[in-house]
């Protein structure tokens, strides 16, 4: 071959070869999204990817955090976080924990300038762990701005600010997760019981939560707070899952403590325990058919109570209130609580291995 025939070759070969690699990058860019931030994915549905920082966001609530000081006798006893969620007139308010303030003579709280209040325990609530302080709006620094659990989405970008493990030390501690489930039922303990006997509605997050976080802000990418975090599980088998109580019932349980000073339920006047508490059924001198295998237990009633005059009586076992199914203790207390005192239910029991219906109308517990 001659060689300006050669040449020609190698020219065609290189115009080829540079052809086909610029169609393959431009193949990768627009559609693999390589250095991109859009991808197709197999549905041909167009997904946009965004990695951004969340620095004006947590900026827009930093200030409105603070950290908590719970007292006894003048002693620091415990530690955690809350947040000024509003100004009515020239009175601000704080949302944390009701488990970060139980047991406390005094609450202090201090403010990211170092500056430390007394501060008044409003009102606070062991079933929904919502306590609401108060404080001269003059000596807060920013108010935190609310958003919307129910509209955040699976996988939304989330950030918590808090004071774990040393408030000192660590004192407005950002961490950063997704939004990882919503509306989880978590059974709980807050009556110091051995067992968990309530459940709550939560949020579920990756964002690390740690001792001291409890009563803290969980906000979304905007830096509005869609929870409080107040609760993980913790094992060596278990990483990542912290929760939140959704602001929207936060908020809700707050307005009702500023008003009323604490949360009305109703009573059904039960003692109850749950299907497995064989031992403690016989120590009370009855037991269940084997085909039983979830309700709440009656172990009590309770003279002269909605109960009673309804005719339930010990060893019944309640599997709804309405249409809401019981199937423990804990779930009987979280749905019983939905109502209000005046209400009338349709309670539906086992007894003698036959279902039965009541009317029961509910009233208030006694103080």
């Amino acid at each position: 071959m001659k060689k300006s025939n050669k040449v020609i070759v190698y020219v065609f070969c290189s115009v080829i070869l540079l052809l086909l690699g610029a169609g393959g990058m431009y193949y990768l860019v627009t559609e693999q999204g390589l250095f991109g931030q859009t991808v197709i994915n197999k549905l041909e549905k167009e997904v946009t990817v965004n990695e951004n920082g969340i620095a004006d966001a947590v900026d827009k609530l930093y200030d409105a955090v603070v950290v908590v000081g719970s007292y006894k006798k003048g002693i620091l006893s415990g530690t955690g976080t809350g947040f000024v969620y509003k100004i009515d007139g020239k009175t601000a308010y704080l949302l944390t924990n009701n488990h970060v303030v139980t047991g406390a003579d005094s609450v202090k709280v201090k403010f990211t300038d170092n500056n430390i209040y007394d501060v008044e325990v409003v009102g606070s609530d062991k079933y929904s762990d919502i306590a609401v302080l108060s404080i001269d709006k003059d000596k807060i620094i920013s108010v935190a701005e609310t958003g919307s659990s129910t509209s955040a989405r699976l996988g939304d970008t989330l950030f918590t600010i808090g004071a774990p493990v040393d408030s000192e030390s660590y004192s407005w501690t950002v961490t950063r997760g997704i939004l990882s489930g919503k509306d989880r039922l978590v059974e709980v303990n807050p009556s110091d019981t051995s067992y968990d006997d309530w459940v709550m509605r939560v949020l579920q997050t990756d964002a690390a939560i740690n001792p001291g976080n409890s009563g803290g802000p969980i906000a979304n990418s905007n830096g509005e707070v869609i929870g409080i975090t107040n609760m993980k599980l913790s094992n060596d088998k278990i990483e990542g899952m912290g929760f939140a109580i959704p602001i929207e019932d936060a908020v809700d349980y707050a307005e009702r403590l500023i008003k009323g000073g604490k949360i009305e339920r109703p009573l059904l006047g039960v003692g109850t325990l749950n299907v497995t508490d064989t031992k403690t059924m016989y120590q009370y001198g009855f037991s269940l058919d084997k085909s039983i295998n979830e309700g709440a237990v009656i172990g009590q009633v309770q003279k002269g109570s909605p109960a009673d005059n309804a005719g339930l009586v010990q060893g019944d076992v309640i599997t709804k209130l309405d249409d809401y199914k019981i199937t423990n203790t804990s779930y009987l207390k979280y749905y019983l609580y939905k109502y209000k005192v005046g209400d009338t239910i349709k309670l539906t029991y086992i007894r003698s291995g036959k279902e039965h219906t009541a009317n029961v109308k509910l009233t208030k517990v006694a103080e």
